[in-house]
Order: structure tokens, then sequence, then C-alpha cells
């Protein structure tokens, strides 16, 4: 994320705020990295980014995600229906940090700036499908409908839970998948575009 995974790293800050129905809980984790050139920048993500347990490849960021579903079911005579569901997605981000040398060449930290705000950007969107999802789960979870007894009704809301989060699942991969493919270009466009609003007094050169 690029992938879903833990790195040990400072904890830095937590906020918990809703998500439309669900609720949202965040925190951010930050690894530091060092270099002077691009190639160095590179090395240290590879060498320092979080790293996927599946595949033991290392990405320049990551989204760890859980979902916790608290579900109270009613019953009445002859029926018992889910009388309500709570969703809770959450989410820890882990971004870099490069530690900048003083003589760090102006169009280095032209170049990180750009790639750690795309960076940020691409994790927080993980965030925001994963809060989608959560959303989904919470109202598709309340509105079944009564069902004989309550295993039925908890049996209904295990498989509704496993459906809509193996569809979370394939959105977030296919959304790498997407940002894979478009990396380069993006990147390259995004730096013409800070180039530009620094050439026109928008923004402040790099430091």
């Amino acid at each position: 994320m690029m992938k879903r995974s833990l790195l040990c790293a400072l904890l830095l800050a937590v906020t918990a705020v809703p998500a439309g129905a669900a609720n949202l809980v965040k925190t951010y984790s930050y690894f530091s990295i060092g270099g002077s050139t691009l190639e160095d920048i590179e090395t240290q993500l590879s060498k320092h980014g979080p790293q996927v347990k599946s595949t033991g490849s290392r990405h320049p960021g990551a989204t760890q995600m859980a979902f916790t579903t608290r579900i109270s079911y009613a019953r009445q005579a002859g029926s018992c229906r889910i009388a309500d569901a709570a969703v809770t997605v959450k989410v820890k981000v882990i971004l870099p940090e490069w530690r900048r040398p003083r003589k760090a060449d102006p169009d280095v930290k032209l170049f990180w700036d750009t790639l750690s705000a795309d960076i940020k950007r691409h994790e927080e969107r993980h965030v925001e499908i994963a809060k989608n999802y959560g959303r989904e789960l919470e109202n598709a979870l309340k509105g079944t409908y009564p069902r004989t007894d309550c295993a039925t009704a908890k049996a209904k809301a295990a498989e509704i839970t496993a459906a809509i989060l193996a569809r979370h699942d394939r959105a977030q991969v296919q959304f790498d998948r997407v940002e894979s493919v478009n990396f380069e270009s993006r990147i390259l466009r995004l730096m013409r575009y800070r180039i530009q609003r620094i050439e026109n007094g928008r923004l402040p050169p790099p430091a």
C-alpha cells in the first residue's frame, strides 16, 4: 500500500472521528530514512519501508486496517433480528520521514516533497476506501430482515460481513494496481505542477 503491514515505529497521534455511519480510529507512525540523492532515497525506502509478510516486499508507505463489529440482537416471538450494529475501522498509517542533509540538492528536495505528498495521499485513499466499506457493512447489518432464530440471524450477519470485507480487500488491491501503473507519469506531472507553483510564487521553494 503502499500495502497493509505493520512497522515498529514511533506512534505519534490518535484520532477518533465519525465516518458516516461507522467509526474511524486512525493512528500515524513514521520511519526515518536518510540519503542525499534520489538513488540514496530509493535505497533507503527499499531497506526501511514497511514490510508485507505475505510477499516480503517493502513499500514507501503502508496502511494497516482492522474492522471490529459489535452487533446486538432482539428476540421476539418466533423471530430474532439485529437490533443494532456498530462498525469501527481501525487504521494505522505508516509514512516516511526524510532526514534532510544540509547540503542536499534543491532538485532532490523538490522530488522528495513531491514524492512524500503523493505517498501520504495514497495511504489516505486506502483509509477512505476502508471507511466507506465500514459504513456499507454497518448499514447492511442494520438493514437485514428478522430471522427465525438468533443463530440464523448471527449466521446471516457473518455471511454479510465476509462478503463485504472480501469486496473491500479486492477494492484495495485494485487501487494499488492502478496506482502502480500510473506512478511514474503521476510523479512527473506532480513535479511539473509544483515547479509551476513555485515559479508563480504560490508555493515556497524547497527549504
